[in-house]
């Protein structure tokens, strides 16, 4: 274990699986106390039982973050737990894919109130922490959605256009205050959904090989590798990065395609 977080509070949400997951074990290594947050309550605890073992200062909570209430009570806890929150990481999220026309109203209201409405409920109950500490950071996962199209994706993408508004305003509205909002923006990430994505294929071997064509290092991303820019962003070794998206996808969104 490093130091790299000593003395960070991080409270991280969608923690149970896939990015989440990855992102609290590197925070933990990294020396900070932490508030893992996820609808699976079961899940959470269960890392946070892994982490505790492994000397990590560590709180797992339920939490359903398109419910406001919710949220706050989950913040309260960790802050009781741990103290008052220094960092708050906003991972997570769901995919919702619709031709725009035939979509569900259910689907719009879903996807709007957990890409994004969740993280500004998060980052609400956050901040008035890091700003009575004279300081802190916050860490969105957006996506390359977040500045690239693909047809059948709606409204995935408005959601994450969104999150890098929330973050480019957010970051700039308390700056002064010593407040960092930050974005990273995950293109392919083999996470376990992922890896099920591609046995909904009758080939999935071919269908994976074929994505992994397309991008630059002929691989997709992993979880860790997400993580790792979790960490810097969170750290002191970011002080004068705020309101920007930094982006992990091998090239792929700068290649030139037909």
């Amino acid at each position: 274990m490093s130091d790299r977080l000593s003395g960070k509070r991080i409270f991280i949400t969608g923690a149970a699986a896939g990015i989440g997951y990855a992102i609290a074990d590197a925070c933990a290594q990294e020396g900070a106390s932490l508030c893992l947050a996820d609808r699976d309550g079961e899940g959470v605890s269960q890392l946070a039982e892994t982490l505790a073992d492994k000397g990590c200062h560590v709180l797992a909570v339920s939490c359903d973050i398109t419910d406001r209430p919710s949220v706050e009570a989950a913040v309260s806890r960790a802050r009781d737990a741990l103290g008052p929150l220094t960092t708050l990481i906003n991972n997570a999220g769901m995919n919702v894919f619709h031709e725009p026309l035939s979509m569900p109203e259910e689907a719009w209201q879903r996807c709007l109130s957990v890409d994004l409405e969740g993280a500004w409920h998060c980052s609400r109950a956050v901040l008035p922490d890091l700003l009575h500490h004279g300081g802190g950071a916050i860490v969105n996962i957006a996506s390359t959605h977040a500045f690239s199209i693909i047809r059948g994706c709606f409204p995935y993408p408005v959601a994450k256009h969104g999150l890098i508004g929330l973050t480019r305003a957010l970051g700039i509205e308390y700056a002064a205050q010593g407040v960092r909002v930050n974005a990273i923006a995950p293109g392919y990430i083999a996470t376990p959904a992922v890896e099920a994505h591609w046995q909904t294929f009758a080939d999935p071997a071919a269908a994976r090989a074929n994505i992994e064509s397309l991008l630059p290092p002929g691989r997709m991303g992993c979880p860790r590798e997400v993580a790792m820019t979790a960490v810097f962003l969170a750290s002191d070794e970011a002080p004068f990065i705020n309101a920007s998206c930094l982006t992990i996808d091998g090239g792929r969104s700068v290649l030139y395609h037909d």
